[in-house]
């Protein structure tokens, strides 16, 4: 035999379907001699990048293809005097490695006065194809790319799972594939000893018929196939029926495999044995009846080399020459993420309970674990709220932000109302965001940067941002797909709720809540965020940062419920304003079909949405601050620096992906959005700075002409320092949560821009102005 060509520098797209790593294609010819046709086939092979061999005879063919293992072989056909062609394909075929290959007959022409003869004998021979005798290049070229990207990359795929399902039979977790309809299709044998069975007594079985254990909730099921059934993961503790009639509780991750088109064709369950000691007795019962004798427990039961779903850092330290500057850049704030400085006491339990599990006996350390998820699933997170050198501002700002109007005065009310606008805004609104005026499109052309300047779109759209940016961001994100809802539907919902904002506020109006969603949308963009969230949770992401302040007062909850007002009376004294913009924001959008964007979506999706969106406008109201951060630093950016750092700290790290934590990104984003000011380029900042502390002057004013409680006593106009006022904010408030925010999103600019900002107020207040610049500034 005779060999020749190269491998191709290209790589198909086999490899990413079958995740295997991509050879060139090896290409047998056999021919008796050498001819026009196999020259073709030859320098076919050569520019398609094929490795070629060719074989002159029978016998060093076969011992040519057993060598080399072929993927495609072309057999001259057209001739008998010197082999049988047909023959030559039977012994081919009779060897083991021949299952995966594609065998092509060349064959004569046929003239036009006779019959062209069937191909049954060939398919018969064992022959794949045939190939009407052409010597030209291009046409043998053509040929053998078809069957490239034809039968040998659905080889190349069948390769591929027989490696995959030899991996699944050696793999310590039970793992069972069901169809769509979930017919049991695989189960591998740690799923035999787990559950009891043979797997003859399980493959074409309906989960349905199987024994089910008592114990489980009565809805799990339900929920379980409501959340696969949207293509979504569901994670949790289940408990099983063994084939003996023991219970035993596993954890279980339900993954559904969507196929072509976009239809859930399988769904993948991974199931472990929860360490309880009930299931601890099922272990060993499972070990003696598979014959397992060995005094230690099998890995997947071990508590130190369990590995845990954790936040994926990987894809940071193993980006090529980039890793190693990157990881040192984010140091120092996983360290300051370690050693924050406003710490809640069960963040220092936790920590306490960490340690003590590094080097405790497995039943403690199980036992230590189970202590860790309850801590993590109560109230337990808000710091005891001390001051910081007793100063003033940050005092005052705890009392306003923090408190739900601890201090009451009989009498005095003040009543807080206020109509409802459903009218449009008085600009002639565009049709589409394609129509809308060039002075507006070319500012909107930049917002998908961070130092994007919302007050310029404000004065070209007269105080109303909101509709023009919300159409463009919602058209990024493809929300009115989603939604299954038109523009026009959308535009008049923003035009509503954007009337529903108070344009005489100095802070709280529009251009705040297009700020917020701004903001929102950037974050969504960055690349841990994106992997973190499904696009509901994206669409509820701008839905809630659109309406997060609807019909704000601009007034603090703990003035209204000093004053004794409509809303707080409503709602308790409890998240006053945030229970009424979510509340006024579905009213305002159901009510009227013009502008309602959730009439075209399922009940279920709907009740998810509007519970996403409920939930992320609550988390802006400050009194559960610290509570929001502490969740997420314990629950997301602690596993995460365990990682980065190479540490052995088993923090019980769940996935990004999970719901709680999912939950816990969504708040921490909406939250950072919110109060972004202090992070904004230093003009934007201190236009900010400006208003919030008019808004806040207003309020002090208005509480001393009603004889109200004054909530915020520095927030005086004629003593006020902003600057201080800014600094205390944004050491009590904004640092910490930013830092977090930060080690998950990575944000250098905007810390940049924190840092910078911090420096121009502390100059200020060094040179003890209390403006928002030098006079020599202004």
């Amino acid at each position: 035999t005779t060999s020749r060509g190269r491998r191709r520098h290209c790589c198909s797209s086999a490899e990413a379907e079958t995740q295997t790593s991509y050879t060139s294609v090896k290409v047998l010819l056999i021919f008796a001699k050498e001819d026009s046709q196999s020259d073709g086939f030859w320098w076919a092979c050569d520019r398609a990048g094929y490795r070629c061999n060719i074989a002159r005879t029978p016998e060093s063919a076969l011992e040519c293809f057993l060598d080399k293992h072929h993927e495609i072989i072309v057999i001259d056909h057209r001739q008998t005097q010197n082999f049988d062609a047909e023959a030559v394909c039977r012994s081919i075929r009779a060897t083991n490695p021949s299952e995966h290959t594609v065998i092509l007959a060349v064959v004569s022409r046929v003239s036009d006065d006779h019959e062209e003869a069937s191909v049954l004998p060939l398919l018969h021979a064992g022959f794949n194809r045939r190939f009407m005798e052409n010597s030209s290049i291009i046409a043998c070229y053509n040929e053998l790319i078809q069957i490239e990207h034809g039968e040998v990359r659905s080889q190349f795929k069948l390769r591929a799972c027989n490696s995959v399902f030899t991996a699944l039979d050696h793999c310590h977790e039970a793992i069972e594939i069901t169809s769509d309809d979930h017919v049991i299709q695989y189960v591998n044998p740690a799923f035999e000893r787990m559950m009891g069975y043979h797997k003859g007594e399980l493959l074409g079985k309906e989960l349905a018929d199987l024994p089910k254990s008592d114990k489980n909730r009565a809805d799990l099921l339900d929920t379980i196939n409501t959340c696969i059934k949207k293509g979504k993961e569901w994670q949790g503790v289940y408990y099983a029926r063994r084939k003996s009639g023991d219970s035993i509780q596993q954890h279980v991750k339900i993954t559904p495999v969507i196929g072509q088109g976009g239809k859930i064709r399988h769904f993948v369950s991974l199931k472990k044995l929860c360490c309880t000691t009930d299931n601890n007795k099922q272990i060993h019962k499972i070990h003696r009846d598979s014959g397992d004798n060995s005094q230690t427990e099998p890995h997947s039961f071990r508590y130190k080399n369990r590995r845990k779903e954790s936040i994926d850092v990987k894809s940071i330290s193993s980006r090529g020459s980039d890793a190693p500057s990157l990881q040192n850049r984010r140091y120092p704030s996983m360290a300051r993420i370690h050693s924050m400085t406003i710490e809640a006491p069960i963040t220092k339990v936790i920590n306490i309970i960490n340690a003590a599990q590094e080097n405790s006996p497995v039943t403690v350390a199980e036992a230590l674990d189970r202590v860790l998820e309850i801590l993590r699933t109560t109230e337990l997170y808000s710091p005891q709220l001390g001051t910081k050198d007793e100063d003033p501002h940050t005092s005052d700002l705890v009392g306003g932000l923090m408190t739900d109007g601890l201090r009451r005065l009989s009498g005095n009310e003040y009543v807080f109302t206020k109509n409802v606008h459903q009218s449009h805004s008085h600009l002639a609104m565009p049709i589409t965001i394609n129509d809308v005026p060039p002075c507006i499109s070319q500012l909107l052309d930049n917002e998908e940067s961070w130092d994007f300047n919302i007050f310029e779109l404000e004065a070209v759209t007269h105080k109303r941002p909101l509709v023009y940016l919300g159409l463009k961001v919602f058209s990024r994100f493809g929300v009115c797909e989603f939604l299954n809802c038109s523009e026009t539907t959308l535009r008049a919902w923003f035009q509503v709720i954007e009337a529903n904002y108070h344009s005489s506020n100095a802070y709280h109006n529009s251009t705040h809540a297009a700020d917020v969603l701004h903001a929102t949308a950037f974050f969504l963009g960055k690349e841990r965020v994106k992997g973190s969230l499904d696009q509901l949770d994206e669409v509820a992401a701008l839905i809630a940062a659109t309406v997060h302040d609807v019909d704000h007062p601009g007034r603090t909850n703990s003035f209204l419920c000093n004053a004794g007002s409509e809303l707080a009376v409503l709602y308790n004294d409890t998240a006053v304003l945030e229970s009424h913009h979510t509340a006024l924001a579905f009213q305002l959008t159901v009510k009227d079909t013009k502008c309602n964007i959730f009439k075209n979506i399922d009940r279920n999706h709907y009740r998810t949405l509007r519970q996403a969106i409920i939930d992320m406008v609550l988390a802006t109201e400050m009194t559960k601050h610290f509570e929001h951060v502490n969740k997420f630093v314990n629950s997301i950016n602690k596993p995460m620096a365990a990682e980065i750092e190479g540490s052995d700290c088993e923090c019980n790290p769940a996935g990004k992906n999970f719901p709680e934590n999912q939950i816990l990104i969504k708040r921490m984003m909406i939250k950072c959005a919110d109060v972004a000011n202090p992070c904004r380029p230093l003009d934007l900042c201190i236009e900010w700075a400006g208003r919030i502390s008019e808004e806040y002057f207003a309020q002090t004013d208005e509480e001393k002409r009603q004889g109200l409680p004054v909530v915020m006593p520095v927030f005086d106009r004629n003593t006020c320092s902003i600057p201080k006022s800014q600094i205390s904010f944004i050491d009590y408030f904004i640092t910490d949560m930013f830092d977090a925010w930060d080690a998950f999103a990575h944000l250098p600019a905007l810390m940049q821009h924190l840092a910078d900002n911090y420096k121009h107020w502390k100059t200020l207040d060094d040179l003890k102005c209390k403006s928002l610049r030098l006079p020599s500034d202004s």
